[in-house]
């Protein structure tokens, strides 16, 4: 393996060198003067009240246990309660969902596991806001259908406890603002429950950023490809088509999280370095139609639904330091399934979901390689391989899904709260990731125009800090 061929995060967070705002803001303007002269700038970002201040680095209290609170238990929300329940130091209280039957079978699985019966509530889609009442619950976990996470989430920081949400926290721009806001006033956290942001392969790449292994980075590649086609025309798998009826509303870059998250990690989004700029294409929704007309019965409901959503929409997102993130969504088109997950720089370039490599990725980077031929990234992966898997890999393997990445992102944030450190991922990295859902339709109904991204954290977003390249710490002891 070659030396580190340029001065690594590391150093620069390990000592005395710091981004400087005059600089950063220096880059900015740079960055503004270049851009296109006719961007579509979004509503201007809200002042903090009196007394309101950034969240940001501020770590949670010391929890002896962390006490979890379940909102949405379908196929997301039910196994993940369960991921829950066996990380060390964790209990889950309460469980919640619409349909009361499935909180009273959640809870029956938890007592059948051994572990304390959860309290149940259901029935109504106001359910949640009685469970949020109980002074038991220290985080809540919500899993519900996409419109319905901003409510969750804002009610859940307004009744004083920490909040995770699935992808995305909300779909609206004016509610990325609330949920930052109000994670202020409340001084409590909201984060994104991105697993893919701790995937074993994600974690290494962004390393292997950190420490120089690209040179300079100066673009990714990420997004969520996934044939949903069959799953999405379900009669059970979707609670009433929630997922599917979103393709008949809006046109937007719905769930490209997934891939966006950590090629920002990697690029320190919000932390030396901002997305600045959207321009969002879409290709014409033909697919959906198109499976529809071949495998699904005249008498199906979805037989009166006219699909919007492009199959395939791309944002093209600039940085304030002229990197640019290249970011896809497309579930309605067949296709192997692809994060993507690709980083690149002025030394070398990483992608993953290619090559034969046991891993999936391969990896191409000077001096190492030449003669313009990829190498497999197993070796790479085993050097720079992120600490939380080498201490938990073995449990993620054995206590969560999507390869174990599930219960890494649940055992980290049971550990930081236990051990009363700083969030990986925070308010403003959640608003930012999931922007380019309200800002790809506005840019989409302008004509692919350019669309201001806001800049969620302030101006804190010059501050070189950590994230989800932490140090390694224990999980303390459970009594």
């Amino acid at each position: 393996m070659p030396e580190t061929p340029a001065v690594s995060r590391r150093l620069l967070l390990g000592g005395a060198l710091a981004t400087t705002g005059a600089l950063a803001a220096g880059a900015a303007s740079a960055a503004n003067a270049a851009g296109p002269p006719t961007a579509v700038v979004p509503s201007a970002s809200p002042r903090r009240r009196p007394g309101q201040r950034s969240i940001a680095g501020v770590p949670f209290d010391a929890y002896r246990t962390v006490r979890v609170g379940v909102i949405g238990l379908g196929n997301r929300g039910g196994g993940m309660t369960e991921g829950w329940s066996v990380v060390p130091g964790c209990t889950v209280t309460a469980v919640c969902d619409i349909r009361a039957d499935r909180a009273k079978r959640t809870a029956d699985r938890l007592v059948a596991q051994g572990k304390p019966r959860p309290a149940e509530y259901g029935g109504s889609d106001t359910a949640f806001e009685q469970m949020l009442k109980r002074d038991d619950i220290d985080l809540v976990y919500i899993a519900t259908p996409w419109e319905f996470h901003y409510r969750q989430g804002r009610a859940a920081l307004l009744a004083g406890k920490h909040a995770i949400v699935e992808l995305p926290i909300a779909t609206g721009l004016d509610e990325l603002w609330d949920l930052v806001d109000t994670s202020e006033r409340a001084r409590r956290h909201l984060m994104l429950a991105e697993n893919c942001s701790y995937g074993r392969n994600e974690l290494a790449m962004l390393k292997m950023a950190h420490e120089g292994l690209f040179g300079e980075v100066t673009n990714g590649h990420g997004g969520y490809l996934h044939d949903l086609r069959a799953l999405l025309f379900s009669d059970t798998y979707y609670t009433d088509a929630w997922r599917r009826l979103w393709h008949t509303r809006s046109t937007a870059s719905f769930y490209p999280m997934h891939g966006l998250a950590p090629v920002a990690a990697a690029m320190d989004i919000n932390r030396g370095d901002r997305m600045t700029v959207l321009r969002a294409t879409a290709t014409e929704p033909k697919g959906l139609a198109d499976y529809r007309e071949r495998f699904v019965p005249k008498s199906h409901p979805s037989w009166k639904e006219t699909y919007v959503n492009g199959d395939l929409v791309t944002c093209l997102i600039d940085t304030a330091k002229g990197r640019v993130i290249r970011a896809e969504h497309d579930v309605s088109s067949p296709r192997p399934y692809s994060r993507i997950n690709s980083l690149a720089g002025s030394r070398g370039i990483f992608e993953d979901y290619a090559g034969t490599s046991t891993t999936g990725g391969r990896i191409y980077v000077e001096p190492d390689h030449g003669g313009h031929a990829w190498r497999d990234f197993d070796t790479y992966r085993k050097e720079f391989d992120h600490w939380l898997w080498k201490k938990i890999g073995d449990d993620a393997a054995n206590n969560g899904g999507h390869g174990g990445m599930d219960y890494v992102l649940q055992w980290r944030t049971v550990q930081l709260m236990r051990a009363g450190l700083v969030p990986d991922i925070d308010v403003y990295d959640s608003a930012a990731w999931c922007s380019p859902v309200p800002l790809s339709v506005t840019s989409l109904a302008a004509g692919g125009r350019p669309v201001e991204i806001p800049d969620f954290t302030r101006g804190s977003w010059v501050n070189l800090r950590l994230g989800l390249d932490s140090r390694e710490t224990e999980m303390p002891p459970v009594a």
